[in-house]
């Protein structure tokens, strides 16, 4: 500190002027010598440790950030200390008593969604990559930090959803076990063979090469609607993502319901039945004929 208020003075600044100066140079030339030791050395480092431990980019990314803003932290406390301004921390602790209440409700809902990015990186409800539903929405999940996370739509469109969002309420993420189990019900008529259509639903099922054997496919007799009988099929595929959803109910579906039309067995149109009558007030003067 002292060599470079000497340089400034030697170079014609005065000593009032050399003081704060110096300390200045002094704080930018410790915080850039600590920050690039950080960059150059710590970063690396952490990063071969993250891989080698094999965590994934759900664990990767926030565990970076934290370094980063260690490093940036440890820069800042030695540039304190190089340039001969104090403590920092001393510092730091007299200036958050001052700005508490501000900072507390300035950055409430920051703090709380950084909080909540914190708990889905430990309590980890959904990945990168997963497929969630939440509050009417539904996407692929694209990145996570510890502020927002963002979600990819079926039609393509990204959203960027407050981690307080995602945890606050209830997410469902179809994706979370290795299988899924998918229930469609099919409505045949009154008048229709249960059990014939119970072993067509089976059969068609047991044919369809990405629904699991195990666990088997089962069907229960759910509903007795106004117009038809109501056969819940359950079915389950494995390492579910919603296209693989999408396809294989959709195949299965068609499936069944083209052996449905082949066999005669009818999935009945919903219909209503009307009843009553029209009544006319004063329906006598409309009744009587006209004089000539």
């Amino acid at each position: 500190m002292v060599v470079v208020d000497e340089f400034l003075i030697d170079a014609g600044v005065s000593a009032d002027v050399a003081t704060p100066l110096g300390a200045a140079i002094q704080f930018l030339i410790a915080f850039l010598a600590v920050y690039l030791i950080g960059k150059l050395a710590v970063y690396p480092l952490v990063r071969r440790l993250l891989n080698r431990r094999d965590l994934d980019a759900h664990a990767r990314k926030p565990l970076m950030k934290v370094t980063q803003i260690v490093v940036i932290f440890a820069a800042v406390s030695v540039a304190f200390g190089a340039a001969g301004l104090g403590s920092f921390l001393q510092s730091l602790a007299t200036i958050a008593a001052a700005a508490t209440l501000a900072i507390g409700f300035a950055l409430q809902d920051v703090i709380a969604n950084f909080v909540a990015g914190i708990f889905i990186f430990t309590d980890k409800p959904f990945r990168i990559g997963d497929w969630i539903e939440w509050d009417g929405n539904s996407g692929i999940v694209e990145d996570i930090s510890l502020r927002v996370s963002r979600v990819r739509t079926f039609d393509n469109e990204l959203l960027t959803v407050p981690n307080s969002q995602l945890t606050d309420g209830v997410i469902k993420n179809p994706m979370a076990k290795d299988k899924l189990r998918q229930k469609f019900v099919f409505g045949i008529g009154y008048d229709d063979d249960i059990e014939r259509a119970t072993d067509i639903i089976i059969e068609e099922a047991e044919a369809h090469p990405d629904i699991l054997e195990d666990p088997a496919p089962s069907v229960r007799l759910t509903e007795l609607g106004d117009s038809s009988v109501g056969l819940q099929s359950r079915i389950w595929i494995a390492d579910p993502s919603r296209a693989d959803f999408v396809k294989v109910r959709g195949e299965y579906v068609t499936s069944v319901k083209q052996r449905f039309d082949e066999e005669g067995i009818d999935i009945p149109y919903p219909n209503r039945t009307l009843s009553g009558g029209l009544e006319l007030a004063n329906a006598a003067e409309f009744a009587e004929p006209a004089d000539d």
